[in-house]
């Protein structure tokens, strides 16, 4: 599978880093220039102005760091043209446009667009593409290993696609049952994510998602409350068959 990934200054490297540490999907990119205006009258123009490679939007996959509510559309429109299954949008929806403009693009084109706060709320959805992605990354799921009482080994079923989870795997190692939920949750909010901080949502999303996880491994009964700014938003196209 192929997964094309938009790049806007720093944004993206790090998942393009974690797909080939810890993939074997093909990964390609195109780049946004960091700096763009606050409003752009013809996207269209604009990107076309950019020469970029037209083979990017045959991508499975296509997830855009654009982060820009008039240049996302366009790109899930070239990525409709493309034959991309989907388009996954991190950032909210604020920098993705509005829901009625993307979903009319679903429908056209017969894709799949979810936008997402932060990636790693990312699930499996029914088709195929996001399915096979968020197999690897997305919602935290994690193995683990116990003796006398301590945590001993972590496995990474399904990361977050900015590498947080590996990083948190490895220094949860060594830590006492007790601790090791809420210190899942601590580590995964120092690790350099650049998720939203200084409220509700975002990097504390997180935080809860990778406690979360711990606890699952650890047979606890739990629940997981997602606030609600940080619930994907998932739009279905028309099916075209």
């Amino acid at each position: 599978m192929r997964v094309g990934v938009v790049t806007r200054g720093k944004y993206g490297e790090r998942l393009i880093e974690t797909i080939k540490e810890r993939s074997d999907f093909e990964v390609v990119s195109i780049d946004l220039p960091q700096f763009l205006p606050d409003f752009i009258e013809d996207p269209e123009e604009f990107l076309d102005d950019l020469d970029l490679d037209p083979e990017f939007f045959s991508s499975d996959l296509i997830i855009t760091y654009s982060l820009h509510p008039d240049i996302t559309p366009e790109i899930a429109v070239r990525a409709g043209k493309g034959g991309a299954q989907a388009v996954i949008v991190p950032g909210g929806i604020a920098r993705a446009g509005s829901v009625p403009e993307l979903q009319k693009i679903a429908d056209e084109y017969g894709i799949y667009i979810e936008v997402d706060e932060i990636c790693c709320t990312l699930e499996k959805c029914g088709v195929e593409a996001v399915d096979a992605f968020a197999e690897k990354f997305g919602q935290p799921a994690i193995d683990v290993e116990v003796e006398e009482g301590r945590i001993t080994d972590v496995h990474v079923a399904r990361g977050s696609p900015c590498g947080s989870t590996w990083q948190v795997a490895k220094e949860i190692v060594g830590m006492s049952l007790e601790d090791a939920p809420p210190r899942a949750g601590l580590l995964c909010q120092m690790y350099p994510c650049r998720a939203v901080r200084g409220g509700e949502g975002g990097i504390h999303t997180s935080g809860d998602l990778h406690k979360y996880a711990m606890e699952r491994a650890l047979g606890l009964d739990t629940e997981l409350a997602i606030a609600e700014q940080s619930k994907p938003i998932k739009i279905k196209g028309k099916d075209r068959s």
